[in-house]
């Protein structure tokens, strides 16, 4: 009998390398496929004027049918679309720490970021850093550097064409949430600040049966932060959709 396969697809300014922790927690019970969306990785640059349907149509020519979708921050506003317009791909979602139809004060909040980050690139860096890692986190030293190594690595035009789709597809998105028809899940930390428990819950509500949980005591970078609590969700979920397809 063939495994089931399971898609991971990283945020905005990251790569597939983030994945490694919760990677172990997968493998080798699943088939663990990384994906790196235009702009990130070893893809090409990402296009001035890019938009949510075209990283989607991009991670869509790298998905067989029945794949179970795991998008992170920008990572499930591409997951969300995909299950939307080719469910055939998409045999359950899970959305980690997804943004969703942000409020006016939380749309003006991150138009703020990215303003900050066309004017100074390296600031926005370490302004991340300290927002995912604060003070006294128990994420090792090492994974921290890693993660800061990534972000830097970006070419500033290229991540700024994803941050502004980051920035404002889940107002163009949301409009299609509740015509989704797989399964789906949505996930976040308890103290992330950007992609709030209040979103989750926003998720849940516009998506046809979805579930929500929430990973307590955890900021974003959850699947670095918490990978084995990220894992058991992920495959309590799962198997419970697993060949419904």
């Amino acid at each position: 009998m063939s495994r089931e396969r399971i898609a991971l697809i990283h945020g905005v300014g990251l790569d597939g390398s983030m994945w490694g922790p919760l990677r172990e927690f997968l493998e080798p019970e699943y088939d663990v496929q990384i994906l790196e969306l235009l702009g990130h990785g070893r893809r090409p640059q990402a296009p001035e004027g890019l938009t949510l349907a075209q990283l989607a149509a991009d991670v869509a020519e790298q998905l067989e049918p029945n794949t179970h979708l795991v998008g992170f921050s920008l990572g499930a506003l591409v997951a969300q679309h995909l299950a939307r317009f080719r469910p055939d791909l998409v045999a359950s979602l899970v959305s980690v720490a997804s943004v969703c139809a942000r409020t006016s004060e939380e749309h003006a909040a991150v138009m703020v970021r990215l303003a900050s980050a066309e004017s100074d690139f390296p600031a926005t860096v370490e302004a991340s850093i300290r927002r995912w890692y604060p003070e006294g986190s128990a994420v090792p030293a090492e994974l921290v550097e890693a993660t800061r190594e990534i972000l830097l690595g970006n070419d500033p035009k290229s991540f700024l064409a994803c941050y502004r789709v980051f920035a404002t597809a889940d107002a163009e998105i949301a409009a299609e949430l509740p015509l989704i028809t797989v399964p789906s899940h949505a996930v976040t930390g308890e103290l992330d600040p950007g992609s709030t428990p209040e979103m989750s819950a926003r998720l849940a509500a516009a998506i046809p049966g979805c579930t929500k949980s929430v990973i307590g005591g955890t900021r974003h970078m959850m699947p670095v932060e918490r990978p084995q609590e990220l894992a058991n969700t992920l495959t309590a979920f799962i198997k419970e959709h697993s060949h419904v397809h």
